[in-house]
């Protein structure tokens, strides 16, 4: 993937950590900004913004280069849907992905990760992604 360009849901701690060049956050409103280049995603799992932020990976898919996209493997729900329809790959990962609160401490999650890729290199993705847990290329649609 290079460098990471974007991350427009971020904080200043979990840029520590993910190192995007630009990051967006809350009080930025990612939604309401233009995405582009090489983009990390991983957006909040409220309800109504994850749905928000779903909806607006599909409808900016073309504008980016590419996007690893990381989110609760809730694959029963439309939002998960929307998201796999326009990623090439997919990583499950065997163990679940801890996460980091603005204020650096850490806290478990309530389920399952899915690791999501969006551009022309899949094969590179997958060969990078998979040692956390299992993968695929997904057929296009």
């Amino acid at each position: 993937m290079g460098t990471i360009d974007l991350d427009p849901a971020s904080n200043k701690e979990a840029n520590r950590t993910v190192k995007a060049d630009h990051y967006f956050t809350a009080e930025d409103d990612g939604l309401a900004q233009d995405w582009y280049g090489n983009m990390w995603i991983n957006p909040p799992y409220q309800a109504d913004l994850i749905i928000q932020f779903a909806d607006k990976i599909a409808s900016e898919s073309a504008n980016f280069v590419q996007a690893v996209v990381l989110v609760n493997n809730a694959t029963e729900t439309r939002w998960f849907r929307k998201i796999v329809d326009v990623s090439t790959a997919i990583v499950f990962p065997t163990g679940r992905v801890n996460f980091r609160r603005p204020d650096g401490s850490t806290g478990p999650p309530l389920q399952g990760q899915a690791i999501l890729y969006i551009g022309e290199n899949a094969e590179q993705f997958l060969s990078r992604f998979s040692e956390f847990g299992w993968g695929c290329s997904l057929a296009s649609r």
